[in-house]
């Protein structure tokens, strides 16, 4: 990672940094996308009700500050493709697409995990807005001070926390049950 966004799209992440730059000009908050995989996850992991695996991964994604939604694989873009199209066809050598983003039924198939995070933007801005005081009254607020301008830098590392917890949950639990 040759950026502070950690974005392995050098010109994105180009544009991502002068967005947040101009936005920071404006005593304003970005929110963002974090993408994360998991390579070389054995297939098994998960369960096809209770303990789903692509469940587990979007609670602890969830439990993270500032999350607001959590995609796997295709995601929002799924109810978009017909069956056939969102469908991940099997071939010896492996799968053809990973629009289930490695997770098949609450269980791992092999394929690498997707998962995208989405990240609202930092409440705290330097622009007046309106709220209402200690009576009820309306009045206006604004931060002071240094503030991140966007949490997306700092949430990637959390992430990547979290899916490698729920993995390490999972196997853990499959040994147990082997």
């Amino acid at each position: 990672e040759k950026n502070y966004l950690q974005c392995p799209d050098l010109d994105a992440a180009d544009k991502m940094e002068k967005k947040i730059k101009a936005v920071k000009k404006k005593g304003d908050s970005l929110g963002g996308i974090v993408e994360i995989i998991a390579s070389n996850v054995p297939p098994g992991l998960g369960d096809p009700v209770f303990d789903k695996l692509d469940a587990d991964i979007a609670k602890a994604m969830m439990s993270i500050g500032a999350v607001k939604a959590v995609e796997i694989g295709a995601g929002i873009r799924a109810p978009k493709m017909t069956g056939f199209e969102n469908n991940d066809q099997i071939l010896p050598d492996g799968f053809q697409t990973n629009h289930s983003g490695g997770i098949l039924a609450g269980i791992s198939s092999g394929d690498d995990i997707i998962a995208r995070v989405h990240v609202k933007p930092i409440p705290s801005i330097l622009k007046s807005q309106q709220t209402i005081d200690e009576k009820g009254g309306s009045t206006e607020i604004s931060t002071k001070g240094r503030h991140d301008i966007c949490a997306i830098p700092r949430i990637n590392k959390v992430c990547e926390a979290m899916l490698a917890i729920v993995l390490t949950d999972h196997l853990l639990r499959q040994k147990i049950l082997d």
